[in-house]
């Protein structure tokens, strides 16, 4: 035992020792460490903060070979994480025909569609993908049908990809690849039933939702080497731009040409795990990214094998790690998909929407990979979703204490009688705040079809925080902007183009600046290394425009960051 303190106290010496290589100074610093929550200068030494404290204290510790940087009275503070981000997909999304969620009316889509199939960059004979589809476009697949269905459609695929990437329309020609007919249709067992639109005969109307949307998703042609790496670098730029260092991306097993939502017991696919690689192997990969692997819906534990030979595959590469698994509970709330579990019926229907996995099969899942000392993350949209999560996660709790911290994201609606259960479980709820505004999502395609109180109690962050849950950011991007700044914002006001949601349920400015760094860094299992401005942690940190914490919240959301540091480089700047 003495031999073994000698050694600690030598190398805790050896650190106090150590000369900084730069040292940071007049700055306002936001650390997010509840032990020094502020301070005005940091040194850093081999990518790591070496000290953090007063200017006269860290200027104590300069060598001659020290670079001093004056960040000029600068507001600075950790690097920003992404909970929920597909950054890939969002990279894959701007290199291709995108309609970034606009609003447009059925000859307005008409014009831009037709202009990207006159483009001669892309095959006649591969189906066109158009993402970033407002999902107010479903109301009338008839009118699509009219203006995508014959002529130069009558061969040519298309596939009109929905913002939330969980509906979709596809054409005829589209629909004939994938196998889907009348007959398909008609021989569907009653719980998919919902994932193909079809007329009362049985006949495809196109619309598609989750394991529907796959029955086409598999038939797309996958992105070679080339284009995962450009996406990547899209992805990274994007977000390091906007201050962001680390991020989790929650389907890294998945992408064009696989299935998502119904991948069967032992499917390998490595999804956009290569552009990782191949980003970290250009030496591009300036952030962390904690990716997730799917879980199967008819998984069990022995499906976590051979996930886990996905895993050793990717192991090893710089600034990536596979902490665990994504599990999709449900859908989405938005009319016509109605895929979210709830508790209650929508109104129109009557129905409760679907579990995309039997409960045995989910507390199966959840188990096992606690047992493994993996990392659960789980879609729940629905509050009944929301409930069976729950009760998966404290099922496995009863069996051990791993002291992982699993997360449940989304939350769209929540049952009140759960929001204690997110602290007493150790679930973390990752939200995704720029979702809480009005907009035509929640005003046409979903206020008609749920009740008031819940209509109102959507995303109720300030309740489950106020119930002792740990609040952590996300954008879920490409769905969303990956832009953190105006989430914090919507999540601040709650309002939006159409008007406000529950202002009770308004979160505040530092407990947002907690869900971007502290907290997030716990949602993606990287809280011992990044996440706050902490003596021995990552010097990941950004410098903004604007004092964040004292800036009205209007001019909050329009902040732009100067720079990104990335282990203490330099890795962004608006210059």
């Amino acid at each position: 035992m003495a031999a073994l303190l000698g050694i600690l106290m030598s190398a805790s010496a050896s650190t106090a020792q150590k000369a900084p290589e730069r040292i940071f100074l007049n700055a306002k610093i936001f650390t997010a460490d509840e032990a020094r929550p502020s301070a005005e200068a940091f040194a850093v030494s081999e990518g790591r903060i070496l000290a953090i404290g007063s200017r006269a204290d860290i200027l104590a510790r300069r060598a001659p070979a020290t670079e001093i940087v004056d960040l000029a009275g600068r507001r600075v503070l950790p690097g920003l994480i992404d909970a929920h981000s597909h950054a890939i997909f969002g990279g894959l999304a701007a290199l291709a025909p995108n309609l970034e969620d606009a609003e447009l009316t059925k000859d307005e889509l008409n014009r831009r569609v037709r202009s990207w199939a006159a483009d001669g960059r892309r095959g006649g004979n591969d189906p066109l993908v158009v993402f970033g589809v407002n999902s107010g476009i479903w109301d009338d697949p008839g009118a699509l049908a009219a203006l995508f269905g014959s002529g130069e459609w009558a061969a040519r695929p298309l596939l009109l990809m929905g913002s939330d990437y969980h509906t979709a329309w596809a054409n005829g020609a589209m629909l004939a690849r994938a196998g889907i007919d009348r007959r398909y249709v008609l021989a569907l067992p009653e719980a998919r039933r919902h994932t193909v639109g079809a007329s009362e005969g049985g006949e495809p109307n196109g619309i598609l939702v989750d394991a529907g949307l796959d029955l086409v998703s598999v038939h797309l042609p996958k992105p070679d080497e080339k284009t995962l790496l450009e996406a990547g670098r899209i992805a990274v730029k994007t977000n390091n731009g906007y201050g962001i260092t680390a991020w989790m991306d929650a389907a890294a097993n998945a992408g064009p040409g696989e299935a998502l939502f119904s991948r069967p017991p032992g499917s390998l696919g490595t999804g956009v795990l290569p552009a990782y690689r191949a980003l970290a192997g250009a030496n591009a990969l300036t952030a962390h990214v904690a990716a997730l692997l799917v879980a199967s819906p008819q998984g069990d534990a022995a499906d976590l094998d051979r996930l886990e030979s996905v895993r050793r595959e990717f192991l090893g590469i710089p600034n990536l790690t596979l902490p665990g698994i994504k599990i999709f509970a449900d859908g989405v709330l938005e009319y016509p998909a109605q895929s979210a579990a709830l508790l209650g019926h929508y109104t129109n229907s009557g129905k409760q929407g679907e579990m995309l996995l039997e409960r045995q099969v989910l507390r199966g899942l959840v188990d096992a990979a606690d047992a493994r000392g993996w990392l659960v993350h789980v879609h729940a949209l629905g509050d009944r979703a929301v409930r069976e999560s729950l009760d998966a996660v404290a099922a496995a709790r009863g069996r051990r204490d791993s002291g992982v911290r699993h997360s449940i994201t989304h939350l769209q609606l929540v049952d009140p009688g759960d929001y204690p259960r997110f602290a007493q479980l150790g679930v973390i709820a990752v939200m995704q705040l720029h979702w809480a505004q009005m907009d035509n999502y929640l005003i046409d395609l979903v206020k008609p079809y749920i009740g008031e109180t819940e209509f109102k109690g959507q995303y109720p962050a300030r309740s489950l925080q106020r119930s002792g849950a740990v609040i952590a950011g996300a954008s879920d991007w490409p769905i969303s902007t990956a832009n953190p700044w105006e989430a914090m914002h919507h999540a601040m006001t709650r309002s939006g183009p159409d008007g406000g949601l529950n202002e009770a349920e308004r979160m505040d400015r530092t407990d947002m600046l907690l869900a971007y760094t502290r907290h997030a860094a716990q949602a993606i299992g990287l809280e011992r290394e990044i996440g706050t401005l902490t003596e021995g942690k990552r010097a990941d940190f950004i410098v903004v425009d604007r004092d964040v914490l004292d800036v009205d919240v209007e001019s909050l959301q329009n902040t732009k960051v100067l720079e990104t540091f990335f282990g203490g480089e330099k890795v962004y700047s608006a210059e």
